[in-house]
């Protein structure tokens, strides 16, 4: 990279972190627990609106494999999820009714609560309908991985995003909440997927899975990224630049050997498609608050009106990580 591109680069992460700490003043503490987080806590940040069937297993997830404290952005919830989560004893929430997509859809929300209590600790920045699986996973908690990331000096670990679906349609299924929705959203493609470097930010660029498949098509390259960076090693002076697609500094997301290697990586079970699917889908249409104004939603939109089932004959069940990687969605690495 030129003396002149890196440069930019670094005015340019200075801008977002400007800006985050600008949008602080949309942020109102409604249960600040952050007292409580000691200074080797592994800390998730998340950012949610109306998804209370989705958080009681989401909290029980993480924190069976190791998460020590939760710092949510509640936007606007009307279903009850701000006052479930206020009541939960290991969790911080932030309230705000302000545009999403005005604060580059929570990217400059949860910035700005990194920079403030992110610093030194390992973070993990996912939805709620996102679930991390990483190397030994069923036999060894999230601060093995940490502390193993920490002894190699890496600073920030990848995870694809593989979207789950039923058997059969979305709707068929009805989600119970507090229910595991990977017994819903089994299945999932293991092939289909397109992969690019990304020349300015040093990133790989992933698309494919069944939502290329069914919802774009037509129009595979306007599917939505499946390339993410959810764990980093924070420190002040870094930022997301777009979800946890990028980070800045640009080394973040250098986690992918070009030597022919293979660098420790894990997967993000997506399980977007349960029966709440088509209303969420509905709500998040009629906000516009998504990117592009609301492409995606508009996808989902017109093929849902036709009930699509998501699977077909070249679909996979899911059983364990160790298939993810026979499949090569995800390596140890020299992780042993």
């Amino acid at each position: 990279m030129g003396v002149v591109q890196s440069y930019r680069l670094r005015l340019q992460r200075k801008r977002w972190r400007i800006r985050a700490f600008r949008k602080r003043r949309e942020l109102r503490a409604v249960s600040d627990r952050t007292g409580q987080i000691k200074r080797d806590d592994i800390l998730l940040f998340s950012t949610q609106r109306n998804e209370k069937i989705r958080l009681p297993y989401f909290l029980k997830y993480y924190r069976d494999i190791g998460v020590d404290h939760f710092l949510i952005v509640d936007n606007d919830s009307d279903d009850g999820s701000l006052e479930y989560l206020m009541k939960q004893p290991d969790v911080s929430v932030w309230y705000t009714r302000k545009s999403y997509k005005r604060a580059r859809f929570g990217v400059d929300w949860l910035n700005w609560l990194q920079w403030q209590h992110g610093h030194g600790h390992w973070n993990v920045v996912v939805d709620p309908d996102e679930f991390l699986v990483y190397p030994f996973c069923d036999t060894r908690p999230l601060r093995a991985l940490t502390d193993w990331l920490d002894a190699s000096s890496i600073k920030s670990f990848s995870a694809m995003l593989l979207d789950m679906y039923p058997k059969g349609r979305i709707d068929a299924q009805p989600y119970a909440e507090g229910q595991n929705p990977l017994e819903i959203t089994s299945w999932f493609d293991s092939g289909n997927y397109m992969i690019e470097k990304n020349g300015k930010f040093g990133n790989l660029w992933i698309q494919g899975g069944p939502r290329a498949r069914m919802f774009f098509r037509d129009k595979p390259e306007a599917a939505p990224a499946l390339n993410k960076v959810p764990l980093v090693k924070w420190d002040r002076k870094y930022t997301y630049v777009s979800s946890t697609h990028m980070l800045l500094p640009r080394g973040l997301n250098l986690v992918y050997d070009e030597w022919g290697g293979e660098k420790a990586s894990g997967v993000l079970l997506h399980t977007k498609f349960l029966d709440t699917f088509t209303a969420k889908a509905q709500e998040e249409l009629e906000r516009k608050q998504h990117y592009a104004a609301s492409m995606e939603y508009k996808a989902y939109a017109e093929s849902l009106s036709q009930n699509p089932d998501l699977w077909c004959k070249w679909s996979e069940k899911y059983i364990n990580w160790r298939q993810l990687e026979i499949l090569g969605l995800m390596s140890k690495g020299n992780w042993a």
